[in-house]
């Protein structure tokens, strides 16, 4: 008959009110034992929560954000049968042998007990040896793995110091992960690194130099580990030896509340990656480098899911984020971007400098720009308009109303013929989104259109919201008022937000044609310069005409070149004959 079987958080030692940080369960699921349940995280580490029973998952009693101490229950599992709860009894049986000292053993202790119960009660433990202190020579002081219990082998999977650093006591060396916990190991010296021992991929054991650190005069070193946490391991290890993943735990959590002089300073969780040891070997089973991966788990954490996204936005879009070649690793055609280092140059050698801050409009438009120039294939086509009958018809109707003071501006005319086009053309009307976990294609049936204005601290772009449904008037008059708020630096999140499509006018300047970058997540942006006459030939002779210079940037992924030709050339129509508008 099945059965019920509570699974606890097991011995944590003197942690209380641990958080929840993920869960990878729910009622429902099929888990062995060791599958882990959850991750547990104090300010000093994190681990995983291994399941001490077989079965199908009933009941889940916490969620993320939980915090939850020694004993409290976490899931239900029903049990096929009573051989399902040899694990979890073995590890009650062994933690109740253990000595009180040996407050982080049952932790690992539950996972991995089962396998081995049968010889726990034969095995007898190696006497504890205390991790010797840096060995000093004159000057130099080696720094070594410190006392991480019967675990040896264990990858360094990130390095934080190079040759020339200035360390202090108690400043991240290098991160080691086994396959249940990670930690980053601390300095016990303080002054300049002159060696580093190891490398990202080293698997390093207690007592093995990191680095060779050169101590000034009088420089802190911290005393070496003291047999006690050890002691509390080797303890456990009476009960079975199969629980060699409890001393990497218990390295982590014993040592802050041991509270011995002569401890080393608990390892602190740290790094640039935030994220699980299952989740950490997941992105290496897929080889990610999660330092690139969008974390949306609790604090900044990257969960599996993060990892599962990363990937398939990878091989749907062909860009994998920071896939740079190294230096010196040769001619590289692949996706990556394989760029060199931004060149660092002491311009005062060569004559007078002055340096100024960016203003914060260009630090971050600079920003967006150059994201959206990288990762948009974008292609610009030219085309020009022949204007000289709508100028005409501008410069007659602004006469008409000098008295009211309505002024009509070639760009709000160029923004009504842009709304008409983009009806005539939706495509150029879309957002590529990929937050489904597909690449889709979004068709907006409103027309916002973004123009840039020209600041002294930079260019902005305020958007005229639903213009379609506004008359060149209107939309002369609100270009107008969103200029001066642009120019007076008084432009909101609001009036900056919402485009479908940007005009980008460089008329009043001069210039010919550009090549304007897109806007994301718009597909397209339009670039038009300075008006000029140019003898054009109408069948049977060269007569002056206005012509407008038009420079269309578009997104190839989305609009190809047929596509936005069509476009550039309905415009140029439109801009000829503005009656079309209507039609």
């Amino acid at each position: 008959m099945s059965e019920l079987i509570e699974v606890k958080v097991p011995d944590i030692g003197d942690y209380a009110d641990v958080p929840v940080i993920e869960l990878f369960v729910k009622p429902g699921d099929t888990i062995k034992v060791e599958d882990p349940i959850a991750t547990l995280e104090s300010d000093k580490a994190t681990m995983d929560v291994p399941s001490t029973a077989a079965g199908v998952v009933r009941e889940v009693l916490v969620q993320v954000g939980d915090r939850v101490a020694e004993g409290k229950v976490l899931i239900k599992v029903e049990a096929a049968g009573a051989e399902n709860t040899a694990a979890p009894e073995a590890a009650g049986n062994a933690a109740a042998q253990a000595t009180p000292a040996s407050s982080g053993a049952a932790l690992e202790q539950s996972e991995a007990s089962a396998p081995s119960a049968a010889s726990a009660a034969t095995a007898s433990a190696p006497t504890p040896t205390p991790t010797s202190a840096p060995a000093a020579t004159g000057g130099s002081t080696e720094v070594r793995v410190p006392d991480i219990g019967d675990f040896s082998d264990v990858p360094v999977i990130e390095l934080f110091v190079k040759v020339g650093d200035t360390i202090k006591v108690e400043d991240s060396i290098a991160t080691l992960e086994s396959d249940k916990a990670t930690m980053d190991v601390p300095s016990s010296a303080a002054g300049v690194v002159r060696e580093v021992k190891i490398k990202v991929g080293d698997r390093v054991s207690e007592g093995a130099v990191l680095i060779v650190v050169d101590s000034a005069a009088g420089a802190a070193t911290a005393p070496a580990p003291a047999a006690t946490p050890a002691t509390a391991r080797i303890a456990a290890a009476d009960a079975t030896p199969a629980d060699a993943p409890e001393a990497f735990e218990q390295s982590k959590l014993s040592a802050p509340a041991a509270g011995q002089a002569g401890a080393p300073s608990a390892v602190a969780l740290g790094g640039r990656v935030h994220a699980s040891p299952s989740v950490r070997a997941y992105g290496r089973e897929l080889g990610v480098d999660l330092a690139q991966v969008r974390a949306t788990g609790p604090k900044g954490r990257v969960v599996r899911e993060d990892v599962t996204a990363f990937v398939k936005g990878a091989m749907q879009t062909g860009i994998v984020p920071g896939k740079a070649a190294a230096a010196g690793a040769g001619v590289s055609l692949g996706g990556g971007l394989d760029l060199l280092p931004w060149p660092k140059v002491d311009f005062s050698k060569f004559g007078e400098i002055e340096t100024k801050p960016l203003s914060r409009i260009k630090k971050i438009s600079g920003q967006n720009l150059a994201r959206n120039w990288v990762m948009i294939p974008a292609v610009t086509y030219h085309e020009d308009a022949d204007i000289t009958d709508l100028e005409a018809f501008r410069v007659a109707i602004n006469k008409e109303n000098e008295k009211s003071g309505k002024k009509l501006t070639m760009l709000a005319f160029i923004i009504k013929a842009s709304v008409r086009a983009l009806q005539q053309f939706p495509e150029f009307n879309t957002s590529l989104d990929a937050s489904g976990g597909e690449m889709s294609l979004v068709y907006k049936k409103y027309f916002n259109i973004a123009f840039a204005a020209d600041t002294p601290n930079g260019l902005v772009v305020p958007v005229i919201k639903n213009a379609d449904r506004k008359s060149v008037f209107e939309i002369a008059a609100e270009s107008g008022e969103l200029a001066k708020k642009a120019r007076d630096g008084k432009l909101g999140p609001a009036d900056m937000s919402g485009a479908c499509f940007t005009i980008s006018s460089l008329g009043g300047i001069g210039g010919t044609y550009f090549a304007p970058i897109v806007n994301a997540p718009e597909v397209a942006i339009l670039g038009v310069n300075k008006s000029a006459m140019k003898p054009i030939w109408d069948g049977k002779q060269f007569v002056p005409r206005l012509t407008l210079p038009m420079s269309l940037t578009a997104d190839h992924r989305v609009i190809d070149g047929a596509l936005a030709t069509r476009f550039n050339v309905y415009l140029a129509q439109l801009l000829s004959d503005f009656r079309r508008v209507m039609l």
